[in-house]
């Protein structure tokens, strides 16, 4: 499929004006409706005397861009893990990276009391590296090496695993109230100290996507001919699995293990504007945000004035989207 720019391009702008107005939409809506002009006030002339004021800059602004940037960070994910593996099925979740992530922070939970939110991050981090090494390593070791779904059961057998000691920590040292919003996953709650780690984190892991976004297409194609074209195939991968590994484990430290938006997005976009990472990162980027921003409207209204889990909604979205993939790669094992 070659690549269509000028959709593309047309999915940017008119994907950014949607996701500013979504952005007035989940802030507006809630526990307590605020109309769109209390909003705008809200942000842009705050008054601290004002209870609407409190709740749209305190409560649901930070709480509307952790899930844009969640949304975004998760899709790239899943779009570079997809391109480098050429496996139509990887993503964080399904891969164990998002299980590792929420170990890692049982861990730091249990043993760590007080671990800051930075620290939280960078065990994160840690245990979306340790998920993937497992997991790649398994498939590598495997008769008949790699294919796309000998890696998606190792990471679904490694990701069960990683939770199942997750939660027998956290039942054992009483931090299982504390490693509950990690496994609903979920955005309620956030505070600005979240946003404020994960936007430089973010910035700096999609900006690095988008400089290896040519050689990725390459990559798409085959080792072989990326060899054949001059690229650095070994580097490319391992600098793709660092990127992936950072907004991997900045989105779960923050809005716990949300799955299969690195899935669906990725798949979405490259059938909206063609295999070249160029365009499919950014789209993959205002569509991931997209869905999470309105995934989270969702968890609000569905059930109020209780919430829904916002990995609840994505798994109704993701299950039957990987039901038909497996089935197709599974043809060819």
């Amino acid at each position: 499929m070659r690549s269509r720019p000028i959709f593309a391009s047309v999915i940017l702008i008119g994907g950014l004006a949607l996701l500013v107005i979504s952005f007035g939409i989940s802030i507006s809506l809630g526990a307590a409706d605020i109309d769109f002009r209390t909003v705008w006030s809200g942000i842009f002339q705050y008054d601290e005397t004002l209870t609407t004021h409190q709740i749209i800059y305190e409560l649901r602004l930070p709480r509307t861009l952790a899930a844009a940037l969640v949304g975004a960070s998760l899709a790239v994910s899943g779009a570079i893990m997809q391109g480098i593996t050429r496996n139509p099925l990887a993503s964080p979740s399904i891969m164990g990276i998002s299980a590792g992530s929420a170990f890692m922070i049982a861990i730091a939970l249990a043993f760590l009391p007080g671990t800051s939110y930075l620290g939280l991050m960078g065990m994160s981090f840690l245990g979306a590296g340790i998920a993937a090494a497992i997991v790649f390593g398994i498939g590598a070791f495997s008769k008949g090496g790699l294919t796309p779904v000998k890696l998606a059961l190792a990471g679904t057998a490694v990701g069960a695993f990683l939770s199942s000691i997750s939660s027998a920590i956290a039942i054992h040292y009483n931090v299982a109230q504390d490693m509950s919003f990690w496994y609903a996953g979920g955005v309620a709650g956030t505070q600005w100290i979240s946003v404020q780690l994960m936007i430089p984190v973010a910035f700096i892991s999609i900006s690095l996507a988008m400089v290896l976004s040519r050689s990725i297409t390459v990559l798409s194609l085959g080792d072989d001919v990326a060899k054949g074209l001059g690229q650095k195939t070994v580097l490319v991968k391992i600098l793709g699995t660092l990127v992936v590994l950072l907004l991997t484990g900045a989105a779960v430290s923050v809005a716990g293990t949300i799955g299969f938006i690195g899935l669906v997005i990725p798949h979405i976009t490259r059938f909206l504007v063609g295999m070249d990472y160029r365009w499919i990162i950014p789209c993959s980027a205002i569509l991931g945000a997209l869905l999470l921003v309105f995934a989270d409207v969702g968890a609000r209204m569905i059930n109020a004035p209780y919430e829904t889990p916002v990995g609840a909604i994505t798994a109704l979205i993701g299950v039957p989207f990987f039901l038909y993939l497996a089935r197709n790669e599974g043809r060819g094992l």
